[in-house]
C-alpha cells in the first residue's frame, strides 16, 4: 500500500484538532501540522499524538497550505482543515485508493455541520472537494480565503465514497464573524486584481444569491438554519462589494 503524508494547518484549534488528528490515525504514516503560533493548547493536544508539528507565520491560507504539503515527505497527500474529520466509510475509500493508486487526484463530498445541524441542502451539500492527491501534479491556488486544488492538466480525478466531516460553524456569531473576516479577505483580493464593485454587485446580486440559496439550491429544506445561511450569504456578498469600493476610495476596512 503507498503511504500516505496527511497535512493539516491550525490557528487555536484547540476545539477541533483531537477529533481530526483521531480520523486520520489508522491510515496516515505521517501527519504534519503546520501552526500559525497557537495561543491555546493546540500544541499541547498534538503532542498526545505522532504528529510532526511546525510552526510557520501565516501568510495567507494558499500560501500556509503550500508550505504544509512540501514537508510532505510521501508524495501522497491528504489535506485537512482542524475543523474536518474523515467519515468511517471516508477512511475505508481512503485506504482502498492507496492500495490501487489509479488516479492523480481524488475528490471528497464534505458534510457541514451548522450549530449542530447536518446541512445537506442549501448549496452546501455534496461541497466536493479534492483533498487526496498526489503531490507532483497539485497545488493549492485560487483566491484567499477560498483555497483549492490546482490539477496539471491532464491529470486524472476519480470521486470517493464516504463523507468529510465538517464542523464548520458551532454558533451564528461565529459565522458572522467569519463573513466579516472573509469578506474583508476578498475584498483585497479582488482589489489586486484591479476589480470593481459597481451598483449591480451591492443591491442586485445579495439578492440574486439569496434567491439562489434558499428556492433553486433548495435551502428551505433545511429549516430554519437554511434561511439563515441563505441571508448570511447574501450579506457576504453585500459586504465583499462594500468593502470593495471602500478600498478604491482609499478607506480602511
Amino acid at each position: 500500500m503507498n503511504k500516505l503524508s496527511v497535512v493539516i494547518i491550525t490557528f487555536n484549534e484547540e476545539k477541533n484538532i483531537e477529533r481530526c488528528l483521531r480520523s486520520v490515525g489508522g491510515i496516515a504514516d505521517e501527519i504534519i501540522v503546520v501552526d500559525s503560533f497557537s495561543t491555546d493548547n493546540t500544541e499541547v493536544i498534538c503532542a498526545r499524538f505522532n504528529v510532526r508539528f511546525s510552526q510557520h507565520g501565516f501568510e495567507g491560507h494558499i500560501e500556509q497550505k503550500n508550505y504544509a504539503m512540501s514537508l510532505a515527505t510521501h508524495p501522497f497527500v491528504l489535506s485537512l482543515d482542524a475543523d474536518e474529520a474523515l467519515s468511517d466509510e471516508l477512511a475505508v475509500s481512503i485506504r482502498c485508493a492507496l492500495t490501487n493508486w489509479t488516479h492523480d487526484c481524488y475528490t471528497i463530498n464534505r458534510l457541514n455541520n451548522f450549530c449542530g445541524q447536518w446541512i445537506r441542502h442549501s448549496g452546501w451539500y455534496p461541497d466536493k472537494k479534492i483533498r487526496l492527491f498526489d503531490k507532483r501534479k497539485a497545488r493549492w491556488g485560487g483566491i484567499n480565503p477560498h483555497d483549492k486544488i490546482i490539477i496539471e492538466k491532464g491529470a486524472t480525478c476519480k470521486e470517493l465514497e464516504g463523507n468529510l466531516l465538517h464542523f464548520s460553524f458551532s454558533s451564528i456569531s461565529q459565522h458572522i464573524d467569519q463573513i466579516n473576516k472573509f469578506s474583508g479577505i476578498k475584498a483585497k483580493g479582488a482589489f489586486a486584481k484591479n476589480k470593481k464593485a459597481g451598483p449591480w454587485h451591492i443591491f442586485i446580486l445579495p439578492l440574486v444569491k439569496f434567491f439562489t440559496i434558499y428556492f433553486l439550491k433548495a435551502g428551505f429544506l433545511d429549516g430554519f438554519y437554511g434561511f439563515v445561511i441563505a441571508l448570511h450569504s447574501a450579506w457576504s456578498v453585500y459586504l465583499r462589494g462594500v468593502k470593495l469600493r471602500q478600498l478604491y476610495k482609499g478607506l480602511e476596512l
